[in-house]
């Protein structure tokens, strides 16, 4: 008899698409060596952190002999770190902030879910364009929410914001978008957020509370072709944006990231002292010390986005011979083409007998498409053509 309840054991049988790709390329590896597999199914962030990181390790080992320089800290991170990180953040959002508009966090999945700890009651909804990151509706029914995915435009992925007005309802706690997109590399334009938080105002004056507008952006860094990440916090006094520096500092493993609040967010300072709380009583108690000191002294810089750029070419190029479908990606490193036929189970079969590794668009609320994750060296993705061309065909 298992020990585990019942929503753990659903969740268990229908284990994450990108965690089963990730078990079948191990095995995959074994069998026929890791330089004949091309594995396109993990944002795993591959390029080595920017120098500085490396020379704020130096200087933190030379110090780390000091009394409590590795020690507790204020759940909501250290204040020096704060204050340098609202400064970025302040310069990215266009709106000013300071250290008390947001605290640190494990990540922006650590900062979702103390979010979520301190906002949502039973059966509260938090709606979400789908194709989603497939963890958000985990993270909302941690807390005994609802998620509610609406789907976005085929193929432009553009926010159906007629479609998601319909889906708003008294019970809508959060509306949660992340922009560039994971899984299709889609940034939302400036017209179509200002549209978005119009709709948002107008529902919570209806009902009498505000609605929520969470942005996640992980990616805001990483766009092509000038495309610009407009700020929400610019446009709605009832947002936050959650954010982490995994990609664009490499850190992934470390798990530092911040929430920030609109500093003119009506009770935003009751909102920080509960997301403080709600950091603290999850288990998380801050983010890791040596991250954020890293994050510091790295702050003004990132990882080297042009040679993203240079594979995002190679993708688009393989992919196009092959004869898929897609749209070209503004942000992140991530393609979202459409399967053939529209069967995307079938099409990632067919990859995996050519030794190719992507997730299916139905592991992210979306069938119909699969993600290729291009964190790849060139040379690999060109390399992967005359096999992806050969599964296209089945």
């Amino acid at each position: 008899m298992s020990v585990l309840n019942p929503q753990i054991m659903n969740y268990l049988e229908k284990a994450s698409w990108i965690r089963r790709m990730f078990e079948a390329g191990s095995e995959l590896k074994q069998k026929f060596g890791p330089e004949n597999v091309y594995d396109f199914s993990l944002g795993n962030p591959d390029l080595p952190p920017p120098p500085e990181i490396a020379e704020a390790l130096e200087d933190l080992a030379k110090s780390a002999h000091k009394p409590y320089a590795l020690g507790y800290m204020p759940n909501a991170g250290l204040p020096e770190v704060r204050r340098a990180v609202a400064e970025a953040v302040s310069k990215e959002q266009k709106i000013d902030l300071n250290q008390d508009h947001l605290i640190l966090t494990c990540g922006a999945a650590g900062g979702l879910n103390a979010l979520f700890r301190a906002v949502l009651s039973a059966g509260d909804e938090v709606l979400c364009p789908a194709p989603f990151f497939v963890e958000y509706s985990f993270y909302v029914q941690n807390f005994q929410g609802v998620f509610v995915p609406v789907p976005a435009r085929p193929l432009s992925f553009d926010l159906d914001l007629d479609a998601m007005e319909k889906f708003i309802t008294p019970r809508t706690k959060v509306v949660l978008i992340n922009s560039p997109n994971n899984p299709t590399g889609q940034v939302y334009d400036l017209e179509t957020l200002k549209r978005l938080a119009e709709i948002l105002e107008k529902k919570g004056k209806e009902f009498g509370r505000p609605i929520l507008l969470v942005s996640d952006e992980p990616y805001r860094f990483l766009t092509y072709d000038e495309t610009v990440v407009p700020s929400i916090l610019a446009l709605y006094p009832f947002s936050l944006v959650a954010s982490s520096y995994s990609k664009s500092l490499s850190l992934a493993g470390e798990r530092v990231g911040y929430l920030a609040v609109h500093p003119e967010f009506p009770g935003g300072d009751e909102l920080l002292q509960g997301l403080n709380l709600t950091n603290r009583i999850l288990g998380f108690v801050n983010a890791p010390v040596i991250g954020q000191i890293l994050v510091e002294k790295a702050l003004h810089v990132t990882v080297d986005k042009k040679i993203y750029a240079a594979r995002r070419k190679a993708m688009a190029s393989v992919l196009s011979e092959a004869g898929l479908k897609f749209s070209l990606p503004k942000g992140g490193f991530y393609f979202f083409p459409m399967a053939p036929e529209r069967d995307d189970l079938k099409f990632v079969r067919d990859l995996l007998e050519e030794n190719i590794l992507a997730v299916p668009g139905s592991g992210f609320g979306y069938p119909g498409f699969v993600r290729f994750s291009f964190c790849l060296p060139e040379e690999v993705i060109y390399r992967s053509g005359s096999a992806l061309a050969r599964a296209v065909i089945g």
